[in-house]
This record gives C-alpha cells, sequence and structure tokens, in this order.
C-alpha cells in the first residue's frame, strides 16, 4: 500500500523560503519517479518538480526554475522540495506524487497514480 505524507508547508513572507517533505511507504523509493505538484483555487494543477530516484535526474516546472530544489534522502525514503526566494504566486496546495516510471518532457499529473493529501504554502 503506497501511502505519501506531506509536511512543512505554511505561511511566510515573500522573499522566505520553506522546505517540504514528502515521506514515502509501501514500495521500493529508489525505483520511482517521485514529483510535487501545486494546485491554486480555481487554477489547474501544476508540475513544480520531477526526480526519479534511480539516477537522481530532475526537471522542473518553468515557473519555479532557480529557486525550488527537489532532493531525496533514500535512507529515509523522503523525498523534499526547497522552496526560495517565494512569491505570493506560489500561493497554493502542495502536493507529492509517486509512480513507478520516471517519463521525460513535461511534469504531467497524468503520469503519477499516487498521490498525498497535500500541505498548504501561504505567500504574503
Amino acid at each position: 500500500h503506497v501511502q505519501l505524507v506531506e509536511s512543512g508547508g505554511g505561511s511566510v513572507q515573500a522573499g522566505g523560503s520553506l522546505r517540504l517533505s514528502c515521506a514515502a511507504s509501501g514500495f521500493t523509493f529508489s525505483r520511482y519517479c517521485m514529483g510535487w505538484f501545486r494546485q491554486a483555487p480555481g487554477k489547474e494543477r501544476e508540475g513544480v518538480a520531477r526526480l526519479c530516484s534511480g539516477n537522481g535526474a530532475t526537471n522542473y516546472g518553468d515557473s519555479v526554475k532557480g529557486r525550488f530544489t527537489i532532493a531525496q534522502d533514500k535512507a529515509k525514503n523522503t523525498v523534499y522540495l526547497q522552496m526560495n526566494s517565494l512569491k505570493p504566486e506560489d500561493t497554493a496546495m502542495y502536493y507529492c506524487a509517486a509512480d513507478n516510471w520516471c517519463r521525460v518532457g513535461e511534469i504531467d499529473a497524468d503520469d503519477f497514480t499516487n498521490w498525498g493529501q497535500g500541505t498548504q504554502v501561504t505567500v504574503s
């Protein structure tokens, strides 16, 4: 049973930083594709970052490149999203996702079959 539990969300002022965590269980972490998505009220879910646990390859959405970093701790079965230089437009519910196949190209929510419950990030 795949389980993803996000934490680390909160409220921060513009220019600040937050680190989100996603604790994963129920699957072989090192063989999975991990992703972070976000969804603001009234907007579609947006791909933020993707990491292939096997080779460490990463991809980012255009709106967060240079500000956000996805990383993993295989020993803890945890993936992180370090968010720096936060902007009010980064305000959203952030979701962790996992799938057993890492694709290339756009970070697409349809490519992920397992999802966490989300953690809220508010930037003012």
